[in-house]
């Protein structure tokens, strides 16, 4: 089910990528050109209102299959919280033990001032 779902939403991902570059540009240069003529499918304003109105399905596809696929990859999951599960002790815990050649820890004391000789 989850492949299927993914191979929809790479072949919706694809035709929304086509159906974007296919539109006008906000000056409306690089659009579908076209000779006048009021409305139809194939004039100027046409094209523009199939390929918005196309993209806005493909758009809603791709949010659609999405949300499918969160749901299929959630629906095998074992929900629990660590809140849920009591507390174990094993053993009690045990004082940190220097290691040979670790540093050791320096005392706060103040700045250290070279003594006269």
């Amino acid at each position: 089910m989850q492949t299927i779902l993914v191979f929809i939403e790479l072949v919706v991902a694809t035709a929304l990528i086509i159906f974007v570059l296919l539109q006008r540009s906000e000056g409306g240069a690089l659009g579908m050109g076209g000779g006048g003529g009021m409305g139809g499918l194939f004039s100027p304003r046409g094209a523009a209102d199939t390929l918005t109105r196309t993209t806005s399905i493909l758009a809603g596809l791709f949010f659609l299959v999405c949300m499918a696929l969160n749901i299929v990859a959630l629906h095998g999951r074992d929900e629990k919280s660590i809140l849920d599960a009591p507390v174990t002790t094993n053993a009690p815990l045990k004082p940190a033990t220097a290691l040979p050649g670790a540093l050791k820890p320096v005392s706060p004391a103040g700045p250290q001032v070279p003594k006269p000789q």
